[in-house]
């Protein structure tokens, strides 16, 4: 009998570690999931990659204004360096970022990003942006930031935006975790060691075709 009530435990304890391994295997596999999703719909304003503009352009003309927030532990200042830019449906535009690191030491960040209206996202296309990937600014370094996109000629035909004219590209940056959650010794740069990587081309706020 005491063997009979052993290998029920041992059945319920097995049970219960397949139950608790096949959850952490939804939770992992959930969150390329729900990005896919996102992607997919432009759910909560998640903009969309492409490889390059469409080749025509049409006759709808849109405004993207610019907004920028930093976290609180990261020491940056972050801005646009234009607020906002008109635009042609089709139209690759080409805008920039200015970021200046403000601590005394290299400090590493990733921005974040969404439009509003929210379903605009599923038609503003980035070609390049500094948010694909982290940003490692130097104590004191300054650098202009590019993001290249269009927004699809596609959102024409959508009823629920057809009287939208204006969209707002917003970033906020984060530290990198790896790079050090604890702002403590940060301090303030010196003000000598400003330095520019990245300077905006003739005319930033036009086409670059």
């Amino acid at each position: 009998m005491r063997a009979a009530h052993s290998r029920r435990n041992g059945l319920t304890i097995l049970a219960l570690v397949g139950l608790l391994a096949g959850m952490t295997g939804l939770v992992v596999a959930s969150v390329p999931l729900y990005r896919l999703f996102c992607q997919a719909t432009g759910y909560g304003g998640t903009t969309q990659r492409a490889e390059a503009a469409p080749a025509e352009i049409g006759e709808r003309v849109m405004t993207v204004r610019f907004n920028t927030d930093v976290s609180s532990d990261l020491p940056w200042r972050f801005e646009p360096v234009e607020r906002q830019v008109r635009v042609h449906v089709g139209e690759e535009k080409l805008a920039f970022f200015r970021a200046r690191n403000r601590a005394n030491k290299a400090v590493t960040g990733r921005a974040t990003f969404n439009v509003t209206p929210d379903k605009a996202g599923l038609y503003f296309n980035k070609v390049a942006c500094f948010c694909f990937d982290e940003q490692r600014l130097e104590a004191g370094q300054q650098v202009d930031m590019p993001v290249s996109f269009f927004i699809d000629p596609a959102i024409v035909e959508d009823d629920e935006l057809k009287q939208v004219r204006t969209i707002t590209l917003s970033y906020t940056f984060f530290r990198e975790p790896d790079d050090g959650a604890a702002a403590a010794g940060d301090g303030d740069a010196p003000p000598l060691q400003v330095s520019d990587d990245l300077r905006p081309r003739t005319g930033q706020g036009g086409s670059n075709r």
